[in-house]
């Protein structure tokens, strides 16, 4: 019969070397404090450019009051679902949250392509003016992506990729919501067309990156 002596004090150096681990917080609570990072940069934009032109184009366009609040359905449900993936156990149909806000978020906005007449206080946006409307989505997308990657990276999701992606989603959705607030053009299909680049070049980055950067090095 062998000397288990060996094998206790292995276990024993073992036990000695556990790291307790501070348990996460629900996804819901997670994808709350995000939003309040986003929520303040909200007041900070109304504070400089006011809500009275935001107020005035939704009242006279319905179309782009229900596209901002698809966009704000689909920044909070992406950031849920990616906290969620990265819980042990969670199936990755949890991707599929985000997709009525979306929907909403694309259909509305499709709409002011079919309007006849131009929103409240605004203008048809030059290509100019439309690439300023890229920079500003992608811009507020690089600090938001990285604190919702900063938070997941506790977490080690077990599917990197499907969660960037989702991360990309949430970021480049709030950074549009942001964009409502001091965005003074009307729909058109050159400022869609722009918007539409800005996400995909948010998702596209983060999922290119997903693996390495929600990896623990």
């Amino acid at each position: 019969m062998s000397d288990p002596r060996p094998y206790e004090a292995l276990i024993d150096r073992l036990g000695t070397e556990l790291v307790p681990v501070r348990r996460l917080l629900p996804p819901w609570l997670r994808t709350a404090g995000w939003m309040l990072v986003v929520a303040a940069i909200a007041v900070v934009l109304l504070m400089h450019y006011g809500a009275e032109p935001m107020l005035r184009r939704w009242a006279g366009t319905p179309d782009l009051r229900w596209a901002g609040v698809g966009a704000v359905i689909t920044a909070i449900t992406a950031a849920w679902a990616a906290f969620a993936l990265g819980v042990p156990g969670r199936r990755a149909s949890w991707a599929w949250l985000p997709l009525p806000g979306a929907l909403l978020w694309i259909g509305a906005s499709g709409l002011g392509c079919l309007r006849t007449w131009i929103a409240p206080g605004t203008q048809v946006a030059s290509m100019h003016q439309s690439a300023d409307c890229l920079v500003f989505i992608i811009g507020f997308s690089i600090p938001l992506s990285a604190l919702l990657i900063v938070l997941l990276r506790r977490a080690c999701p077990l599917r990197p990729i499907l969660a960037a992606v989702l991360i990309g989603l949430a970021s480049a959705a709030a950074s549009a919501s942001l964009l409502e607030i001091c965005h003074a053009y009307d729909a058109a299909a050159t400022d869609l067309l722009t918007h539409a680049l800005a996400v995909a070049v948010v998702v596209a980055v983060n999922a290119a990156m997903g693996g390495r950067l929600l990896s623990r090095a």
